[in-house]
């Protein structure tokens, strides 16, 4: 990106000490230990067409690139440095047949290796193909989303504080029905993280 277009992202400027919207999203729906995203999505703007080129125009770098940039500001974050493994949420394998990869891999690995955690993506698989969220509303995302993932059984899960990657939150139905399933696991510490996030 040049200097221009990044000085117009923007940015949320949300860390994981202070309480933010992102964390807002989640309270009395499901655990969430800490929440934030590095952007704000607009409808129009320049975070609207990096994260349309990340997922639709085969562009993966700007996964790795915001990645990068991101895990730069929370390696030293207190709360992440007990973290054992990041898990992004997973596409279904059609889907990720279709694209080539999943657009918040690169994203959720440059944040593993920033904060010196395990990166995992064997742990959540997507079981049911959705049409695309983005043009749904609340309800319907939550009823799309209630049993579309599944714990893979043949992953081990040796870990205590997961981080959930996602590229965009909206309304959180997605992040709610992943971390439910890691739930499952019993004794875990669940925070997220996402490229963006709608204000």
């Amino acid at each position: 990106m040049c200097t221009v277009c990044r000085h117009e992202l923007p940015l949320t400027d949300y860390n994981y000490v202070d309480e933010n919207t992102v964390d807002l999203i989640f309270y009395g729906r499901i655990p969430i230990k800490k929440a934030a995203s590095f952007v704000f999505f607009t409808k129009n703007g320049v975070v609207k067409n990096l994260l349309h080129h990340l997922k639709y125009r085969n562009q993966e770098q700007i996964g790795a690139f915001f990645g990068d940039w991101y895990g730069a500001l929370l390696k030293d974050e207190k709360v992440l440095q007990n973290v054992d493994v990041v898990i992004p949420v997973p596409l279904h394998p059609k889907k990720i047949k279709k694209r080539g990869y999943n657009q918040v891999a690169l994203f959720a690995k440059n944040i593993a290796a920033s904060i010196h955690a395990e990166y995992r993506d064997d742990v959540l698989a997507k079981i049911i193909n959705t049409k695309t969220q983005t043009k749904k509303d609340r309800q319907l995302r939550w009823e799309n989303t209630k049993e579309v993932f599944q714990l893979n059984a043949s992953s081990k899960f040796n870990f205590s504080h997961i981080l959930l990657v996602d590229d965009v939150i909206t309304t959180g139905a997605t992040i709610e029905a992943c971390a439910k399933k890691l739930h499952q696991i019993g004794n875990v510490d669940i925070s997220v993280l996402s490229i963006a996030v709608v204000p």
